[in-house]
């Protein structure tokens, strides 16, 4: 899989880190039901095939953070942006 980061061009996926699904709320750590929360988040969402879009950090090229839309099913790849641009839409 080839991942076309907006900085430094089309390049392998050996180069960047998955960091799991963009825009999913992390729970905040210091709250009293804290464990309960994370275990939620982490092991017990959806996770359906198809379109989604994800964290991806480009750690061997420019140390960007990424939002990529990609398909689960065929790892189609179906856009590339910064995170701060997807923060700013």
């Amino acid at each position: 899989m080839r991942i076309a980061c907006p900085f430094c061009g089309d390049r392998d996926l050996s180069e960047f880190t998955c960091f799991g699904e963009a825009g999913c709320p992390r729970p905040l750590p210091d709250r009293e039901d804290a464990a309960a929360r994370f275990l939620e988040a982490v092991y017990l969402r959806d996770n359906p095939a198809g379109v989604h879009r994800e964290l991806w950090y480009h750690a061997s090229g420019c140390r960007s953070w990424l939002e990529v839309t990609r398909d689960t099913r065929t790892h189609e790849i179906r856009a590339v942006r910064f995170a701060s641009e997807a923060r700013e839409a």
